[in-house]
């Protein structure tokens, strides 16, 4: 049974270990997807070990979490979901390197050890625009005027807007990104890396602590629009960030990032999925590429984003699915 751990019961490693640093990680699929995958990569004897801790959990707990991956011998790194504009805030001075991608974004998805330096990198932008890329056909929003609607301003968020509005897109950018939250902090953070990395998209910040504020932007929305739910509910905790009086724009492509919990998210999108010709999108996907880029990384393999070997992990991972 694999383990899961809390920043109080942490223990050494007695064979090389890869951590999920999460919420809830006792139910996700890569507790079954890992080994298929260990034994398609030839990664040999390794085990994946959860770490779970609160949502905004304390400075201290991120930083003992860090040090201890930091400095285990058989700790070869990890994932970080849920945690990881926490996480990086709170244990920066920690890493002796740290990728261009995670200072841009202030976050750290991905925790490796190379050539004996502890890194952190950022592999949402990565992961969140191959997803996108996946079910979103080349050119979309060249077409017509597109806007994209995110509920909820953490990472993904955060990678989703600069995967999106890169000037190397060309035409193939929204009209606007329109990004809601609950608090205005991470909003702000929002906009300070929108800025920084001169995305040439404009970005709408908007204070929504309320499912009727989230209704509302949404009645905004244009035709097509991307629509995604990068708040967590549903997974990391009950509900979702629309009410049930919610009107998707016709033709929308609506995501949510989450593929297990309650999903009551999704089921609003499939129960309007008819009438109002929506694409719905669960985050199966994004999970395969998020944890592929992770593994490549911390493991130093090469994992392709398609062909041959991603069709094989592809396949296996599909055969744990529920």
């Amino acid at each position: 049974m694999p383990r899961t751990l809390t920043p109080d019961t942490l223990e050494s490693a007695t064979v090389p270990s890869f951590y999920f640093v999460g919420v809830t990680t006792g139910s996700s699929s890569i507790r079954t997807v890992f080994p298929a995958w260990a034994e398609s990569l030839g990664l040999g004897e390794v085990e994946l070990v959860g770490i779970d801790l609160p949502l905004h959990a304390p400075a201290d707990q991120y930083r003992r979490v860090v040090s201890f991956l930091k400095d285990d011998a058989l700790s070869m790194g990890a994932l970080v979901t849920t945690h990881k504009i926490d996480l990086f805030h709170a244990a920066r001075d920690l890493f002796d390197e740290i990728d261009p991608l995670a200072e841009l974004m202030n976050e750290v998805s991905c925790l490796s050890k190379r050539d004996g330096r502890f890194r952190a990198h950022a592999k949402d932008p990565i992961s969140s625009g191959l997803a996108l890329d996946a079910f979103l056909p080349a050119g979309y929003f060249a077409e017509a005027p597109t806007d994209v609607i995110v509920f909820g301003a953490g990472g993904s968020a955060i990678a989703i807007d600069w995967y999106l509005s890169r000037p190397g897109r060309g035409a193939d950018r929204p009209a606007r990104i329109v990004v809601t939250n609950r608090s205005g902090a991470r909003l702000d953070t929002l906009r300070d890396i929108h800025e920084a990395a001169s995305a040439g998209t404009p970005l709408e910040a908007v204070l929504a602590p309320t499912a009727a504020d989230n209704d509302a932007v949404l009645r905004t929305a244009s035709r097509r629009a991307v629509v995604v739910n990068a708040t967590g509910l549903g997974k990391d905790a009950p509900g979702s960030p629309l009410s049930d009086d919610v009107v998707f724009p016709e033709h929308a492509v609506v995501w949510d990032l989450n593929y297990r919990g309650d999903l009551l998210f999704l089921d609003q999108a499939r129960a309007a999925e008819k009438a109002r010709s929506l694409q719905v999108e669960d985050g199966w996907i994004y999970f395969i590429h998020g944890w592929t880029q992770v593994i490549a990384e911390v493991f130093n393999v090469t994992i392709p984003t398609s062909g041959p070997l991603f069709d094989e992990l592809s396949a296996k991972a599909g055969r744990t699915r529920a």
